[in-house]
């Protein structure tokens, strides 16, 4: 005859202490596609400074967000 004992602990882990390709993973394991966004990162900036200057950041915008969703507006 076998038992399951199931023991609840808390352990203090950081992001860090896992590398991209562990957290890939888990995404998906999860069901959540990751997403690649490639330049993301240049296109966020880029709109965050034309926005701060008051300048038309449309087109960034629209290039972000077919990136992230692969979708065009």
């Amino acid at each position: 005859m076998y038992h399951t004992i199931y023991k609840e602990v808390e352990i203090d882990v950081e992001l860090s202490d896992f590398d991209t390709e562990d957290l890939l993973e888990e995404l998906e394991s999860r069901g959540s596609p990751a997403v690649d966004v490639g330049d993301g990162n240049a296109l966020v900036v880029s709109i965050y400074e034309k926005r701060r200057l008051g300048k038309d950041y449309q087109t960034e915008l629209d290039q972000l967000i077919r990136q992230v969703t692969g979708r065009v507006l």
